[in-house]
């Protein structure tokens, strides 16, 4: 139940000792799952809500976002056992982002149950058929591979390049880790419009940084059955980089943060004189709840490895969020595997797990 240790000297807050603190209990005074659902999950909504600066994009942004349906086919294929199509989505009005969509071939009739793969920071949105899409196109899966903006934004923005930057300058306070999850949501909207995909069962699965989008994902996108996070370093402040301006963008001031210092830190760390955060991802988990959540970590042999894995500290974010789903008579649909295969998309231990985990939640 502890609280993961700073191991990464480029956090904005060390917070030494914070590996002697419990991660604090999410159901204190919460009598039953009624009692969850209707007063502490809200609070919870209101915090993060306040801490992404919104959810959803305001009533004036709304003008940037059109019809998500009207994706640029650029190539069609045929790989022998399924059809591969490069295309175009508008995520926005006056950005197209390229995606791979795979439609299964020689397999019963559909509808199919249908899968969002986002690549990580390196490779680019190709990336995830080779690690996951052709196993699941195969398997009776509709695959849609993308990426996150922070990796190809308007103008040409990365995350290192300004992408945040073009981000608040048109929508605001809007965290960058929230409008991944809304990009996700267009991605899903487009998949249910077309005739191959059960729009009741969507998953999505990410490696790395899309493991991050995929842990809010779960949280804050209800149009996802399933979501799969392989190594996403859940603790908010340990080993990772949850701080950088392309995530949570701990130090940004933001006007509308009612705290002395205008920021993220100051809402997930309000308690300076105890070490650790007293808000952390564990929120995030039980705000998925009941949803099915996988969490794969690369670093099970070791108690704290440090980096960009989960490792055997992770455990105790995942205890205090599975309290939450065994309240809601739900607790099998959360899942940590602590695997020894490293920081990567696939491996002996990883490719069975989310394999079940999908083929449970999705296509049985």
């Amino acid at each position: 139940m502890n609280q993961h240790r700073v191991t990464n000297r480029s956090s904005p807050a060390q917070e030494p000792g914070a590996e002697l603190q419990q991660i604090p209990w999410l159901l204190d005074g919460v009598h039953s799952a009624e009692d969850w659902s209707n007063r502490r999950r809200p609070e919870l909504l209101r915090l993060w809500a306040t801490i992404l600066g919104k959810l959803d994009p305001a009533e004036r942004d709304r003008k940037w976002f059109g019809d998500i349906r009207r994706a640029v086919i650029r190539e069609t294929e045929d790989r022998g056992t399924y059809t591969r199509i490069s295309l175009d989505l508008p995520i926005e009005k006056d950005f197209l982002q390229p995606h791979i969509l795979l439609l299964p071939k020689k397999q019963k009739r559909g509808p199919f149950p249908a899968v969002i793969c986002w690549t990580s920071s390196t490779p680019d949105y190709t990336a995830p058929e080779q690690w996951w899409g052709e196993w699941l196109v195969e398997h009776g899966y509709v695959v849609l591979t993308g990426w996150s903006f922070i990796r190809h934004y308007r103008r040409g923005a990365t995350y290192d390049t300004g992408a945040a930057q073009n981000l608040y300058a048109r929508f605001g306070h809007w965290l960058p880790m929230a409008k991944m999850v809304h990009d996700a949501r267009r991605e899903a909207e487009y998949l249910r419009s077309l005739k191959e995909v059960d729009a009741g069962r969507i998953g999505f699965m990410g490696f790395s940084l899309s493991a991050k989008a995929a842990l809010y994902i779960a949280a804050f996108a209800p149009e996802f059955k399933a979501t799969v996070a392989m190594d996403p370093h859940i603790a908010v402040n340990g080993g990772t980089n949850w701080f950088a301006p392309w995530y949570l963008d701990w130090l940004h001031p933001f006007p509308d943060i009612p705290t002395e210092s205008h920021t993220v830190l100051s809402l997930l760390n309000p308690d300076l004189s105890r070490p650790g955060f007293e808000h952390d991802h564990h929120e995030i988990l039980a705000l998925a709840a009941p949803r099915a959540l996988l969490i794969i970590g690369g670093r099970g042999d070791s108690e704290d490895g440090g980096g960009d894995s989960d490792d055997r500290q992770s455990w105790g974010y995942y205890n205090r969020a599975k309290e939450v789903y065994r309240l809601l008579g739900v607790p099998d649909r959360l899942r940590f595997v602590l695997t020894r295969d490293g920081h990567h998309p696939n491996g002996p231990a990883i490719d069975p797990e989310w394999r079940a985990f999908l083929d449970q939640y999705l296509r049985q």
